[in-house]
């Protein structure tokens, strides 16, 4: 496969949003399934966040919808700077990121930056870690990378 992912398979879309609970009633009211829970991303000293080059406090509430191959990613920040709180000031609410599953996320992030498309944030998940790049002025969206650590 080509391409700069070596993944063309889109497994999440992000959606930002300034009330989750709301929007995840009405997601799940559309689809007519079960309102997931919404889960908090981890403090600083775990999630190891920065964004920007200098490390944020940033956190956000997240809800998941799994759809078959595709995530659908429901994200309401707090006030602290980030990715999120940043576009959704800017952009208002509505879809901020594809998200791809990659390998490699050192070497990913470096040869994105080579390509002009500058690491914007990125942090420590429970199981892996991820990377938000930004695309926005060639995609219109910014690219996050997945990346899950082997069991």
């Amino acid at each position: 496969m080509t391409g700069l992912l070596n993944n063309n398979f889109i497994t999440q879309i992000g959606i930002l949003v300034n009330d989750i609970d709301k929007v995840s009633q009405a997601y799940a009211d559309f689809f007519g399934v079960a309102k997931p829970e919404a889960i908090i991303t981890d403090t600083v000293d775990k999630a190891q966040t920065e964004y920007n080059g200098a490390a944020s406090e940033a956190r956000a509430k997240l809800a998941f919808f799994n759809m078959g191959s595709l995530q659908l990613e429901l994200i309401e920040p707090d006030q602290h700077p980030s990715t999120w709180r940043d576009y959704l000031n800017e952009h208002g609410e509505g879809p901020h990121h594809i998200a791809f599953v990659i390998e490699g996320m050192k070497e990913k992030i470096t040869l994105l930056e080579s390509k002009g498309f500058p690491l914007q944030q990125k942090g420590e998940y429970t199981g892996g870690r991820y990377a938000y790049i930004d695309t926005f002025k060639e995609l219109k969206v910014l690219i996050e990378l997945l990346e899950n650590d082997n069991k």
